[in-house]
């Protein structure tokens, strides 16, 4: 018994064919899903075949069918449609007429997933009776990819349909779940992006927030912009970036943070629900777009992607990543899914003014409670650090470490005061509301610093140790710790810092824990959002070791003698420090020279380095302790602070013995306490320990 159905591409009818006995009962109408070349499907001759025949209602249907045979004889193409646990392919006819017969392959076993490509029309139809498919000469899914295909080439994914593997479709809901590894901090989504900017080797970064007008609602909504100078990203590493996961390089890059494949789409998921990327290199420009709202009540994640060439100075659709029919399908679903019209995707093109770069923009931001999430202030012009721009987190909570009680800790609610200190070298020229970030190298602005080296599991390890008069005001201390030059741990509290708000109080220490949270397998020991490390035998021992010499330093420095009648005495740093805006390189300045007097823009040939950018740069070395009335190097210092410069102890610092002219100094009194912090409350700052008995 012969049976009939509608034949549809686009949902525009073809032509309704006749078959006898196929493998299961099929619907009144099948819409071909996809058009791919032939030799991308491996054994797909070894597949059961049964066979159809046109069942023509009009010339139309006749001529339709026609074409269809022919551009698959033609070209040598296959049509793929599905239904159920199904999957059909319509094979090339050996010859072409409007009567032909062709022979349809099919398999079990493999989901159904229907892609929205260039020749996908809209679900609902609309009139179809008037419109005609139109065939394109090559199909290519990477373009408009679903889930399906993320991660791999799409001859691959065929090929183990063919073999009767089982593949998955992801529902939009996965991209909320992304998200959810920065549920406990949002900052870490905006840390995930940065890391991108920093492994492109981008030598400036801005991110900021503003308004922009929303078309279906027509309301005014804030949107997260992120847009760096780096190398860009070409078609296969833009498919690579929004890909749910991807291949590893084994090659270790010390330089290189990015590692696990995930940090863009759970960085961007937990920012907002939509985001657009706008990247370019020197020979091509593509555009991708991340939606939750675009995926919304569809069964598979999809994405559309456009790629531009460069020909000549214009940039042209890219043939070889996609049909121009297909970039149009993309570009018209991006315009009318996000704020992004032509003329606004040309005026941010125009933004890399030539050359390379990336610019990421979030909208449908995270809230909180009726607000925003986010909290930005654009600052005053002309104003004092304290009046820069910054982006803060609504909340302004603290985050939760063991045997922390103060609850102001800025780096945890302020984007400004996080970029600072992100980076163990900054090298990039970081804006945040379009104000620049003035980066703090930790180890280069702590006093009586000392360097302490030991081993831990067959690794050798360096702790930078020092007093912060900043970090003793807010009451905090801990170590801050490195995972190839990025913050992973910060204020860390390790010893009797965690039994103690008054142990350990001010001091910070400093460590690089790349050797030894790499193992020689590849496999690293830092959680993939980065944010903390893993449970782990290193782990452990690094804690124990930390703990010790912690509680060593703060027992060997402020312990037994205080200042007396300097009650409003701080701390200076060791040395000062000044970075150049060219090289990035950071120069220590003289002791006599008076910082206030840099420019706002300072190279390594003017005062008072007098250098050149290849000069090599410095690095913290043990100092000696700085005590004056006023903070250096924070906006308190006043003109004509007095200094007393006190030789350390030998066995603190771990230098040779230095002296101070006794003319240019005033001795203190000093008295002998108790052991351990005084407790009243007009205590400024810890004492300083003279161990030598006198």
């Amino acid at each position: 018994m012969s049976m009939a159905l509608s034949l549809k591409k686009d949902w525009k009818p073809i032509c309704d064919i006749k078959f006898s006995s196929p493998p299961t009962e099929l619907p009144q109408e099948l819409n071909i899903d996809s058009i791919v070349k032939k030799k991308k499907l491996a054994d797909i001759s070894a597949l059961p075949q049964f066979s159809v025949a046109p069942a023509p209602n009009s010339s139309r249907d006749r001529n339709e069918w026609g074409k269809f045979l022919n551009f698959l004889h033609r070209y040598d193409m296959v049509a793929i449609t599905g239904f159920e646990q199904y999957k059909f392919y319509i094979l090339p006819p050996p010859i072409v007429s409007i009567s032909s017969t062709v022979n349809i392959a099919y398999q079990i076993g493999s989901i159904c997933t229907r892609p929205r490509d260039c020749e996908s029309g809209p679900s609902n139809g609309g009139d179809v009776s008037s419109s005609r498919p139109k065939f394109p000469p090559e199909e290519d899914l990477a373009n408009h990819f679903t889930s399906e295909t993320c991660g791999g080439s799409q001859s691959r994914v065929m090929q183990d349909r063919l073999h009767g593997k089982n593949s998955v479709k992801i529902d939009q809901s996965y991209l909320k779940t992304l998200g959810q590894a920065h549920s406990g901090w949002i900052f870490g989504g905006i840390a995930e992006l940065v890391d991108n900017s920093s492994d492109a080797k981008a030598t400036k970064m801005d991110i900021f927030v503003e308004m922009i007008k929303l078309k279906k609602s027509g309301k005014d909504v804030p949107m997260l912009s992120v847009i760096d100078d780096g190398q860009g990203m070409n078609h296969e590493e833009v498919i690579k970036m929004v890909s749910l996961g991807h291949k590893q390089s084994g090659y270790d890059d010390k330089d290189q943070i990015g590692r696990f494949g995930v940090g863009f789409k759970t960085g961007a998921m937990r920012l907002g629900r939509d985001v657009l990327v706008l990247t370019q290199t020197a020979n091509s420009r593509s555009i991708a777009f991340l939606s939750q709202s675009l995926n919304e009540g569809k069964d598979n994640i999809e994405i559309p992607i456009v790629s531009y060439c460069r020909q000549g100075q214009q940039m042209e659709v890219d043939p070889s990543a996609q049909s121009e029919s297909l970039a149009k399908f993309n570009l018209k679903a991006i315009q009318d899914n996000s704020p992004f019209n032509k003329y606004l995707i040309g005026e941010k093109a125009a933004l890399f003014c030539g050359g390379t770069g990336t610019q990421i923009y979030i909208w449908n931001l995270d809230e909180w409670g009726s607000e925003c999430c986010l909290e930005w202030h654009d600052g005053l012009k002309g104003g004092s650090s304290f009046h820069q721009g910054d982006i803060f987190i609504r909340s302004k909570r603290s985050r939760a470490r063991l045997g922390q009680l103060n609850q102001k800790v800025p780096l945890d609610y302020s984007l400004r005061a996080y970029l600072e200190v992100i980076f163990l070298v900054p090298r990039m020229k970081i804006s945040v509301q379009r104000k620049l970030v003035k980066s703090r190298p930790l180890a280069n602005f702590l006093t009586n610093t000392i360097i302490a080296t030991g081993d831990i599991l067959g690794r050798a390890v360096e702790l930078i140790l020092g007093f912060s008069q900043l970090e003793w005001d807010q009451a905090s201390c801990g170590v801050f710790l490195y995972w190839h030059g990025r913050l992973i741990e910060a204020y860390k509290r390790v010893g009797g810092m965690i039994h103690s708000a008054d142990v350990g109080r001010g001091v910070i220490g400093v460590m690089d824990v790349t050797n030894l949270m790499d193992d020689q397998d590849g496999r690293v020991w830092v959680h993939n959002n980065k944010q903390g490390f893993q449970d782990c035998e290193t782990y452990a021992c690094l804690e124990q070791w930390l703990g010790k010499k912690a509680d060593e330093y703060w027992d060997n420095n402020f312990d037994s003698l205080s200042l007396d009648n300097e009650d409003n005495c701080v701390y200076k740093p060791d040395c000062e420090w000044v970075q150049c805006d060219k090289c990035r390189k950071w120069r220590m300045l003289p002791p006599t020279f008076d910082n206030r007097e840099l420019p706002m823009q300072w190279f390594c040939y003017m005062e008072p380095f007098k250098g050149k950018c290849a000069d090599a740069e410095q690095k913290v070395k043990p100092g000696i302790v700085a005590v004056s009335t006023k903070r250096s190097g924070y906006d308190c210092m006043l003109k004509g602070s007095r200094s007393i410069k006190m030789e350390p102890d030998a066995d603190v610092s771990g230098t040779d013995d230095k002296f101070v002219n006794s003319e240019d100094v005033q001795h203190p009194t000093l008295k002998r306490l108790k052991k351990g912090l005084p407790r009243h409350e007009d205590a400024k700052s810890p004492s300083l320990n003279k161990s030598k008995k006198r």
